[in-house]
């Protein structure tokens, strides 16, 4: 395998790491680089590019675990209730994140075969985009007149709010809306602030990206070959470091700026992709 094939996987997790939590669709951006520049297809063939780009996707949530470990960890605590290590106040649960992930869990499930035959497309990726900038939109100006307590972190989220957040993420399953942009424009609706949405949104992540990946690898494992293994090891680690850094920064800035930047980026991207792929 050669350079330029190694530099095309760098680049391919470079794009996964740096948008696969932020707010524009990562599933996207793969479909638009990789379909219409990079075409991995040509050279790993059409399942071995799949399995590919799934690889990638767990350094991204290798990257998600290392950044929230002591989150992680936290929602792990088994003391019992009444134990002097266990505290009285409100926090994040494990069962916050399961009742998070239920509706969209089972709908993909459902709908897992028509999706990937019928929906990984860049004509309903450009939809999705579209779509998904306007509900940001929506979100954040709703958001803002919204009355009432605010929801500064996550652990002042109970299972109600988790739960219809679960049900906005269902949108996520159409290609190019965004898991992050669906779920954080939900928990602005529902009146977190945009980091306590993007913390809750990139915790309930890690088990529905890992569940969903370790199944494709399961049906695929046997796209792993020596020649290939070079190949989705250096994407891997791309994805990995890059998703390290962009999700810091996210984090730092999305309290600052909101989603309506974002949507205008999406909005931006559909208009050059149109123009230059019709």
């Amino acid at each position: 395998m050669d350079i330029y094939t190694l530099l095309k996987a760098i680049v391919l997790g470079f794009v996964e790491g740096a948008t696969e939590f932020a707010p524009i669709s990562s599933t996207g951006h793969m479909i638009i680089v990789d379909d219409v520049w990079l075409k991995s297809r040509e050279f790993l063939g059409k399942y071995a590019a799949n399995t590919f780009k799934v690889v990638i996707q767990l350094g991204s949530i290798l990257a998600v675990v290392v950044i929230f470990r002591e989150r992680f960890v936290g929602m792990l605590d088994f003391a019992p209730r009444g134990s002097s290590n266990k505290s009285s106040e409100p926090k994040l649960k494990l069962s916050h994140v399961i009742v998070g992930l239920l509706p969209a869990g089972v709908l993909g499930v459902v709908f897992e075969d028509y999706i990937d035959e019928n929906l990984f497309s860049i004509n309903t990726v450009l939809i999705g985009l579209f779509l998904g900038s306007i509900f940001m939109i929506v979100a954040d100006v709703a958001g803002s007149k919204k009355k009432g307590p605010v929801i500064e972190s996550v652990d002042g989220i109970t299972h109600k709010q988790a739960f219809i957040v679960g049900l906005v993420q269902c949108l996520a399953l159409w290609p190019g809306f965004s898991r992050s942009g669906s779920t954080i424009s939900g928990g602005v609706l529902l009146g977190m602030t945009h980091r306590a949405a993007a913390d809750f949104t990139f915790i309930m992540a890690v088990p529905i990206m890992l569940g969903a990946s370790v199944l494709s690898l399961i049906k695929n494992w046997q796209y792993f070959t020596i020649d290939a293994l070079p190949f989705m090891s250096a994407g891997f680690i791309s994805a990995f470091i890059f998703a390290l850094v962009s999700i810091k920064f996210f984090l730092k800035l999305i309290n600052k700026v909101k989603l309506i930047p974002f949507a205008i980026y999406r909005i931006i991207l559909v208009l050059v992709i149109y123009v230059l792929y019709f």
